[in-house]
């Protein structure tokens, strides 16, 4: 792994202090926030809590003279689910796919791991309608993504799914694993496939997790929707990774 020049650490570590006490200070405020919401408000308002976390979350980048670019030009309908396919470069892609998905009420196909012991984050996936998948155990991680895509199916929610399996280190995309997308291309029907690019958040991560680099424009874009209705699926697969590809920078 490179290290950060000595100059750019100078202003590279307060400014990474910074953004982590934010970071932490907002995961720890809206963990009784969306118990609150859920459990006495109901669904809807544990839907905008987790919207606004987002928000928060997305705004701690600027505190790393950072910023989040969403490109979204398309009409997406809301009376469909959606496929949500995209690559993965970092943790700091998550937040940016909830807000630009925000009025598809965005969930998540996330390792079980990420089920427990992080505030805010956890309850969100074990309580929001998000699957946790056993990447060890294939039987639970496929019945969880069929319940899944019957879920997204039912409501016409965005399900979101990262075919990589893993966080691409220095941008370049690993291999996309159709298994997943299959099963939600199965069992949610009628559901759009939204191709999305991610581009530049691995590079906050560049040099470790501390200090964090500084100046990256995290840019995300949906790209025009794909309707695999009567078409074969081996097609409209390598169609969705050649879009997402093409446009990784």
């Amino acid at each position: 792994m490179k290290k950060m020049s000595f100059f750019k650490a100078l202003i590279a570590v307060p400014l990474s202090v910074l953004h982590y006490l934010f970071y932490g200070f907002y995961l720890i405020l809206f963990w009784p926030i969306q118990w609150f919401c859920l459990r006495v408000l109901g669904y809807e308002a544990h839907r905008r809590s987790v919207d606004l976390l987002n928000t928060c979350l997305n705004s701690t980048l600027y505190l790393l003279a950072s910023r989040v670019r969403i490109t979204n030009h398309q009409d997406l309908p809301t009376d469909r689910p959606l496929i949500v396919v995209s690559n993965h470069q970092s943790h700091y892609d998550i937040t940016p796919l909830g807000t630009a998905f925000r009025k598809h009420h965005g969930k998540y196909i996330a390792k079980k791991e990420l089920g427990k012991g992080i505030p805010s984050v956890s309850f969100n996936l074990s309580h929001g309608g998000s699957a946790l998948i056993d990447r060890k155990d294939a039987k639970q991680s496929l019945t969880a993504i069929k319940n899944f895509a019957q879920y997204i199916e039912k409501y016409n929610y965005a399900g979101m799914i990262f075919p990589e399996g893993t966080r691409s280190k220095n941008g370049q995309p690993k291999r996309f694993s159709e298994n997943g997308v299959k099963m939600l291309v199965k069992y949610a029907p009628s559901a759009f496939i939204v191709p999305v690019t991610i581009n530049n958040s691995w590079k906050f991560v560049k040099y470790g997790q501390f200090p964090l680099n500084i100046g990256i424009s995290l840019e995300l874009e949906v790209h025009k929707p794909i309707d695999p209705k009567g078409r074969a699926f081996t097609e409209v697969f390598e169609e969705t990774k050649e879009t997402i590809i093409k446009s990784i920078k």
